[in-house]
Formats: C-alpha cells, structure tokens, sequence
C-alpha cells in the first residue's frame, strides 16, 4: 500500500497522457499551453500579492495590530477565545506566511500540546487568508466590486474560530 500511495502521482500523469492520447489530444501542446498561460497568470498577480505583503507589512509595524487586539478584548471574552491566540486570529485573514510566524511563537511559548497550542493549530487550519485571497484572485481576473464575499468569508472564519473553540473545549473538557 506504501508503493501505491508514493506511485500515485505518476500513476495519474501516465493515466492523463494515455486518455489523452486515445481522445487523440495533443498533450504535450496542451501542456506547454497551459504552462505558458501559468506564468502569464503569476505576471498578472504579482503587482497585487506586492501589495497585499506590503500592506500586511505595515500593519504588523505600524502597532494596528496590538490596537486592533486591545479593542476586540471584550469579543474575545464573550466567545472564550484566550488573548494569546488573538494575533493569530487578527493575522491570518491577512497573511498566510504572517499566520505562520505567530503560530509558530505561540507553539514556542506554550507548548504543542497544550490548550492554547491545540486551539492555535484548529484555527490556523481551519481559517482562511481573506483578504490576501480576495485581493490575488479577484485582482487576477479584475473583479472591483466584491460584493458579498468579504462579508461570507469573515463569516465563516468567525464560525470555524467558534467551533475551534467549543470543540477543544469539549476535548480538555472545559
């Protein structure tokens, strides 16, 4: 079963060139096609994931984000999340690699297997990077008006932070 499971990949690639050759598909063309279309894609985002790490940037230097925390306190009472993990919970909508640091810090100071460590792995792998994900894929596309999906997507963040919250509870029975 190991074999298979290493194999798979290939397996897959074998199994893509064999079907489109039977279809009588050019595959190599299509392949050197979708290449080129990759990097044309990477060009068109690069300005606006620029932008987005840059403003990420600035608000971690600029102290917004202990601002932001220091305001969210009486939130993050009601729903039982513990002020440790807030800068992870303020970051991660923003920076996927600056979720990570923070993760990684929180892991450091209070342990992997801790409630605190528990509740900063379900949340960081439960939420998502909003806005980094708005700005990359709407820009790619030149998508202005957002319209309703920052607000469905902070929704779900909130629900998925909720249920991180009640489920390592339910687990360090708190």
């Amino acid at each position: 079963m190991k074999y298979f499971i290493i194999s798979i990949i290939p397996i897959l690639i074998v199994f893509i060139v064999i079907y489109g050759g039977i279809k009588k598909v050019k595959v190599y063309e299509c392949f050197v096609e979708g290449a080129k279309e990759g990097l044309t894609l990477c060009f068109n985002i690069y300005p606006y994931l620029l932008a987005m790490l840059v403003a990420v940037g600035i608000f971690r230097s600029s102290g917004a984000l202990d601002y932001l925390i220091y305001l969210a306190k009486p939130l993050v009472d009601f729903i039982g999340l513990p002020p440790e993990i807030l800068p992870l919970v303020m970051i991660k909508p923003l920076s996927g690699s600056g979720a990570q640091g923070v993760f990684v810090s929180i892991l450091k100071e209070y342990g992997a297997d801790t409630y605190i460590g528990i509740l900063a792995s379900v949340i960081i792998g439960t939420t998502e990077t909003i806005f980094y994900t708005l700005t990359v894929y709407f820009g790619a596309v030149n998508i202005k008006k957002i319209r309703h999906t920052l607000w469905a997507a902070l929704l779900a963040d909130l629900t998925a932070i909720i249920a991180a919250i009640t489920i390592v509870n339910i687990m360090f029975n708190k």
